[in-house]
């Protein structure tokens, strides 16, 4: 096959991959895209997400102030955990249980420790990602079906983004010679919007497909019983190791800030950005939060009784595959290092988007019209190639009879 012949190849199939599944990838990848900002749009709908400080040199609340203030303003309620999202002007999420046995969300205030209000249980975040995610199918027996077909959509991307880039002879010089024409038609416009943001998505798009097939063999490991995590089970406190008061009940806990500084000791340069208190008296209190690696949290389960180190989950403690494993959601998601990386990925989701659009009508009008052609050019009859006696023939008046 000759070097033209082999180049066309190439092209066909990454025409083909332009077939009519991209419009479900196009609502997929916007899906994602409105994903990376939901808790921003959500936050910006609902007032009581917010937390602005009182003043400019206004200190946040400790954990036990926060704990103090709830029980302050309703004394039955049990805090059970409390995280603090990665942007500063966000509310605390505080989960807690009222003796009636509901078990909700609520936004507090991390300057003042007020109750803002209850979290809803399904809102414009949690939509978004189910329908991105698998597409609202419930999960009833291991992943749903919804989830094998968005994360398989992550291999004909990965193949069109190959194929893209060897059909693209010297793709790199649109880095240095980027080529928009606006003004030669709207056929002309969309092929070059769509191989120069192309160019430029290279890695977004190499990341969201690389990520996407990861969580496809997440959910085929899932259902087969099949676990790569090292992660050893912590033991619970034993009986004897529980401190009883003179009524025969377990003694106070150690204060919140205590354990996260025995935490810190032990992991040095975590941001505890979240605690989970013990759900009973031989539970663990867990202190999680990032360090200096923002793609992966750090824990700390902690004695809640005399402050010592139950068992720690490192960095270090993770095998290489977990290392690379554990990554694929936040690259995925962009949710690792606050509202810039999230408009980040916003903005490339987006780009993303469009880039597929532009490809969806790229192949409408050249891909479909060129294979109508193509079928036209077959079903027509070659001419048959008359010999010199047969044209002598038909010149003679035996030849005309």
């Amino acid at each position: 096959m000759s070097k033209k012949s082999r180049s066309k190849l190439w092209f066909l199939v990454h025409s083909w991959l332009a077939l009519p599944i991209w419009f479900f990838v196009l609502i997929v990848c916007v899906t994602g895209t409105l994903a990376v900002v939901s808790q921003e749009i959500v936050w910006l709908a609902n007032p009581q997400m917010r937390a602005s400080p009182p003043s400019d040199d206004a200190s946040r609340l400790n954990y036990d102030e926060i704990i103090a203030a709830i029980k302050k303003a309703e004394p039955q309620t049990l805090v059970e955990g409390i995280n603090r999202p990665d942007e500063s002007h966000f509310a605390l999420d505080v989960d807690v249980s009222y003796p009636d046995g509901r078990s909700v969300t609520v936004y507090v205030n991390p300057y003042s420790g007020v109750i803002q209000g209850t979290a809803p249980q399904f809102n414009f975040k949690a939509f978004t990602r189910a329908l991105h995610g698998w597409w609202l199918v419930p999960f009833t027996n291991g992943y749903s079906w919804g989830w094998y077909l968005v994360s398989f959509l992550a291999l004909p991307m990965l193949a069109s983004l190959v194929t893209g880039l060897v059909v693209y002879k010297r793709f790199w010089k649109g880095f240095f010679r980027p080529t928009l024409r606006i003004r030669h038609g709207a056929r002309i416009f969309w092929g070059d919007f769509h191989r120069l943001s192309g160019i430029w998505s290279i890695w977004f798009i190499a990341v969201i497909s690389i990520t996407g097939v990861w969580f496809l063999i997440k959910a085929i490991l899932f259902d087969n019983q099949i676990s790569i995590t090292t992660e050893p089970v912590v033991s619970v406190v034993s009986r004897e190791s529980v401190p009883l008061i003179s009524t025969g009940k377990p003694a106070p806990m150690i204060n919140l800030e205590q354990a996260i500084k025995v935490a810190q000791e032990q992991i040095p340069g975590l941001d505890a950005s979240f605690v989970t208190l013990p759900s009973n008296a031989y539970s663990h209190l867990s202190v999680g939060g990032r360090s200096w690696y923002p793609l992966m949290f750090q824990t700390a389960e902690v004695n809640p009784y005399n402050g010592d180190i139950a068992s720690t989950r490192l960095l270090t403690d993770r095998t290489g595959l977990e290392f690379v494993t554990e990554s694929m959601r936040p690259l995925h998601t962009g949710d690792f290092g606050g509202i810039w990386i999230k408009l980040i990925w916003f903005f490339f989701g987006l780009l993303l988007s469009l880039m597929i659009l532009s490809g969806l009508l790229i192949w409408t009008k050249r891909t479909a019209l060129a294979t109508a052609n193509a079928f036209k050019r077959s079903n027509k009859a070659p001419r048959p190639v008359s010999s010199p006696q047969t044209v002598m023939n038909q010149q003679t008046p035996e030849g005309n009879l």
